[in-house]
């Protein structure tokens, strides 16, 4: 009987009609009784018939229908305090009173080796319109596995916007029995009985998978041609997928070219002894030596592929290749090498003739707001008593995406919004963390502990040691605010103004 329904008793409190499954670790369960009291798992002593819950193991621990658990232990905020409480600093403070001085974000509970899913949807959550499809996600609309884990996520979405820590434990532990369900090797055991670490890669194709299934495309706000986004049925393909031209030739025989396209949902990152850099590592797997059967010569023969990207996503995901079979010892070996990757990128010399002169335009807008900000600066700088108030200007926000093309980029222009990063030696061993674009901020999310972190500790991600090494990046899209212009023009010494109206930089 895997699946009973318990009373939890827990002080003067009872929570009759609680759902547990006994196929699950033992730390689900446990992250429940988290949701209902509040009570930190390692702050429980979980009992039942005389007998101790363990965290690894069910062992003797059996559970009926409607029988009494008790549950032994404090909250953080139940435990004495010092009478009287000193005025801290911030850097006097713990990590959960950092959390509540700034107002950080919840995370999400490791319910054992659940790191790399944790990380997964810190990162996913940071694309807003992917946010807020789930959010307004209808949980009642079926679709199987992919279905479970959409609404689970949609959950986990609805408690990381507010729903405080039980809530986040609730649905982490949902979404992982959904994601067990889904891809049912997630839910491999370790040596030890516990559940095994997995690849962070994997669990965000499997995840985004589902999505593209069960999310459907954001509708258009203007007429668009039917045919430019007939192909473009959900908001992943919208907002993440992107189309490479490809070209083959073969480099044994006179052949004439092959012309074909491909889909992406993500860009890779080959390591080489010579990439230095994500921009050379980029390149390096859009012009490739592949080997395929030659018709021609009807055998095998060295084909040249060249591949140029036609349609750009709002969003790219690249990974970075650092997973190695190694058979001697079974495993997937990880290379260290320190490859760099900047807070802004750029792809244009990745595209296709085509999509670089359709990207031109926002280019020349982007260039032209860069001259006109270094020229404010500059004359900002000479004048000592410039006014301030011109930084308060309103701003009109350019789309980001071609007019007929919804969730794609129309300038080439990227900016860095989350890292996911693995420590270790293998990818089924270690550590996965997500550092995550806030404001003007970074935000590292390690499991249900968040904290601030700098621009420059993000750069430092790049590898090269035991560290965390960035294993997959999201690159979101720069935005164009152009400042408005002002009906009349500001100066130091203001003359009465007896026609206009005051200035929108003054309101």
């Amino acid at each position: 009987m895997p699946k009973v329904s318990v009373k939890v008793k827990w002080g003067k409190e009872t929570y009759p009609g609680v759902e547990v499954n006994t196929e699950d670790d033992p730390v689900v369960f446990k992250a429940q009784i988290f949701a209902l009291t509040g009570v930190q798992p390692e702050r429980q002593k979980v009992v039942c018939k005389g007998v101790t819950l363990r965290d690894d193991s069910w062992a003797n621990f059996k559970l009926t229908n409607n029988a009494l658990v008790l549950v032994m232990g404090s909250k953080e905020e139940d435990v004495p305090s010092a009478p009287v409480e000193k005025t801290k600093f911030v850097e006097d403070m713990n990590e959960s009173e950092l959390a509540t001085a700034l107002d950080l974000p919840e995370g999400l509970i490791n319910l054992g080796n659940t790191c790399y899913m944790n990380a997964t949807v810190q990162c996913l959550k940071t694309v807003p319109e992917l946010k807020n499809a789930l959010l307004s996600y209808d949980k009642s609309s079926g679709g199987g596995t992919a279905g479970e884990l959409t609404s689970a996520l949609s959950e986990t979405m609805g408690a990381l916007e507010g729903g405080g820590a039980g809530a986040c434990a609730g649905a982490a532990a949902r979404l992982l029995r959904a994601l067990h369900a889904t891809a049912p090797r997630f839910a491999e055991r370790a040596a030890g009985g516990g559940l095994a670490q997995q690849d962070a890669s994997e669990c965000w194709a499997e995840i985004v998978r589902a999505l593209q299934q069960r999310l459907p495309a954001a509708p258009a706000s203007a007429p668009i041609d039917a045919a430019a986004v007939s192909d473009r049925t959900s908001v992943i393909e919208q907002y993440f997928g992107g189309t490479l031209d490809v070209e083959l030739v073969c480099s044994e025989a006179d052949e004439s070219p092959s012309r074909s396209t491909e889909s992406f949902l993500q860009l890779s990152c080959f390591i080489s002894q010579d990439v230095k850099y994500l921009q050379s590592g980029l390149r390096s797997k859009m012009s490739e030596q592949i080997t395929k059967m030659s018709q021609t010569l009807g055998r095998d023969a060295i084909y040249t592929k060249t591949s140029k990207i036609s349609r750009l996503p709002a969003y790219l995901t690249v990974q970075f290749v650092r997973f190695y079979y190694k058979e001697k010892e079974s495993i997937n070996a990880k290379i260290l090498k320190d490859v760099k990757f900047p807070m802004d990128l750029d792809v244009y010399e990745l595209c296709s003739p085509e999509l670089q002169e359709r990207l031109t335009p926002m280019r020349t807008k982007f260039k032209e707001l860069d001259d006109a900000t270094v020229e404010t600066s500059l004359s900002a700088r000479n004048k000592n008593h410039g006014d301030s108030k011109k930084e308060n200007k309103k701003k009109t926000v350019m789309p980001y995406w071609f007019e007929n093309d919804v969730g794609s980029n129309n300038s080439g222009y990227y900016r860095l919004q989350a890292v996911l990063t693995h420590r270790g030696r293998s990818s089924s061993s270690g550590h996965y963390v997500a550092w995550v674009a806030r404001g003007d901020g970074w935000l590292r999310c390690d499991d249900d502990t968040v904290t601030p972190v700098t621009e420059e500790e993000v750069l430092k991600l790049s590898g090269g040691g035991d560290w965390h090494c960035a294993y997959l990046l999201l690159y979101g899209p720069r935005i164009l605010e152009i400042p408005e212009k002002d009906e009349e023009p500001m100066v130091t010494e203001v003359a009465d103004d007896t026609a206009g109206n005051p200035p929108t930089a003054l309101a």
